[in-house]
């Protein structure tokens, strides 16, 4: 996929279509030549798995939904020309706003409701930890955020994701090789 473009001054919109309702990636350069990453939310595997082609639905599976939002992550680094992996990058932070279980319903199964909403919750944290340990092992760890909301735009998703990181040139250049999940 190819970016449209817009700088100004420090910063750089990296944006699909003519209208777009938000970037998928601003960059701001550093005074020092580093460039802070603002990464775009995504809303749910849904929407993931629309950036990365893939077919298969996954919904409320932490597991495999926020790998997913990596790999897009990655994908937009490599498509705007910013670095070839989130190795390239230190997360700063990252914002997850988990959304509440879509069932069982919480009036008719109180008892399983709580029990979804606790494994969601261990899932998650699950799911975060993991990720940073199994792919990023040579990176720092980002400050987290969590929430949990009652809906997030797209009515399958179980989360909304948000993220800030820092490409360190003289990191980048220091010719480490990083291996790709």
């Amino acid at each position: 996929m190819t970016f449209n473009v817009k700088r100004r001054g420090k910063v750089t919109y990296y944006y699909e279509g003519d209208r777009p309702v938000l970037s998928a990636l601003v960059t701001e350069e550093q005074p020092d030549g580093d460039l802070k990453i603002f990464f775009s939310g995504l809303t749910g595997a849904h929407s993931a798995q629309n950036v990365l082609g893939l077919d298969e639905l996954v919904v409320m599976d932490p597991m495999r939904e926020v790998p997913l939002v990596f790999r897009c992550w990655e994908k937009w680094l490599r498509d705007a020309g910013i670095g070839e992996s989130l190795a390239d990058v230190d997360f700063l932070e990252i914002h997850a706003f988990a959304c509440q279980p879509k069932a069982p319903n919480p009036f008719a199964d109180p008892a399983g409701y709580s029990a979804e909403l606790e494994r969601l919750r261990v899932a998650y944290r699950q799911a975060y930890g993991g990720f940073f340990a199994d792919h990023l092992p040579d990176n720092g760890l980002p400050a987290r955020f969590t929430v949990q909301v009652v809906d997030v735009p797209d009515q399958a998703a179980s989360y909304e994701f948000y993220a800030t990181a820092l490409l360190q040139r003289a990191h980048r250049d220091s010719g480490r090789v990083f291996e790709r999940f």
